[in-house]
């Protein structure tokens, strides 16, 4: 069983990231947006704030108090959407309890859009046009890819329906002509739907769903649960069982996880690309 190494490819997609920035006279800028003080949060946003400081792109971070108001994080958001030295905005989720994530998201320009989470982003990734796709689901792509998978003709599952992964990971995979099957918590006889896939995708939040009984011998599995616990880390995918079942895995931590920041330079560049080549007009074909 090989364990896909997310941390080489990651490297290697940042390494292109930082040589393509290299050659631009206009330095693309990424706004991340903090709300509140969530421990997890900080950690994420600045492992995203070091990753384009190393690719010598321009981190234009915003932290803004828990209690901020919709109508205060949402005039954050304008500012930065009106600002031309600002390519890219990422609202860092969750958000407290009292703000509306959707409405906010929403706010965001298709052309800054370096999550792929906005409904019109959502609407071009579903028509198969030109935008900015989700950071997760694209790690994943790039990931079977450098790996040789076969994806046209395969039989895929993929296990969660967020419209972070699940939902956006089954597109992406159609798109590519695998057979996608589309899994969730009301999915009846879940292993029996699981042992189909030639590729397994797991993206439930459940930690150690997945186990033997799931996997068709010589699946690749794809693991993006993350789960912290007193031990270390833990994903989705009992792991250390499918050895001799699965061909492929990616480990938790190492697989997943660092591709979704890769990509997020990736958007980045295309988004500053974009708005030199077209003028910051919307990012439609």
């Amino acid at each position: 069983m090989i364990k896909i190494d997310g941390k080489t490819a990651a490297a290697r997609v940042r390494a292109q990231v930082a040589a393509e920035v290299a050659l631009l006279d206009d330095k693309p800028g990424l706004a991340t947006v903090l709300v509140g003080d969530d421990p997890a949060s900080a950690v994420y946003v600045a492992s995203k704030r070091k990753a384009v400081r190393e690719a010598g792109m321009r981190d234009l971070h915003r932290s803004l108090p828990a209690d901020s108001s919709q109508a205060g994080v949402a005039a954050v958001i304008d500012e930065l959407a009106a600002d031309p030295a600002v390519h890219g905005i990422l609202l860092q989720l969750p958000l407290p309890a009292h703000l509306d994530p959707d409405a906010l998201i929403d706010r965001i320009p298709v052309g800054k859009d370096v999550d792929g989470l906005t409904t019109q982003s959502a609407g071009l990734l579903a028509r198969g046009e030109y935008g900015l796709r989700p950071c997760t689901p694209s790690g994943v792509i790039e990931l079977l890819e450098s790996e040789g998978v076969k994806m046209r003709g395969a039989r895929a599952v993929v296990v969660g329906r967020s419209a972070l992964v699940g939902h956006p990971m089954a597109e992406m995979l159609t798109q590519k002509d695998a057979t996608v099957t589309l899994a969730h918590k009301h999915t009846v006889d879940l292993p029996a739907v699981t042992r189909e896939a030639d590729i397994l995708v797991v993206a439930a939040g459940v930690r150690g769903l997945i186990g033997p009984a799931h996997v068709k011998p010589g699946a690749t599995v794809i693991d993006v649960g993350i789960h912290r616990f007193e031990g270390g880390l833990a994903g989705d995918v009992r792991t250390a069982e499918l050895e001799g079942i699965a061909a492929r895995v990616t480990p938790v931590p190492g697989g997943v996880g660092p591709m979704t920041i890769a990509m997020l330079m990736v958007n980045t560049v295309r988004a500053a690309r974009w708005a030199e080549e077209h003028n910051g007009h919307s990012m439609t074909p």
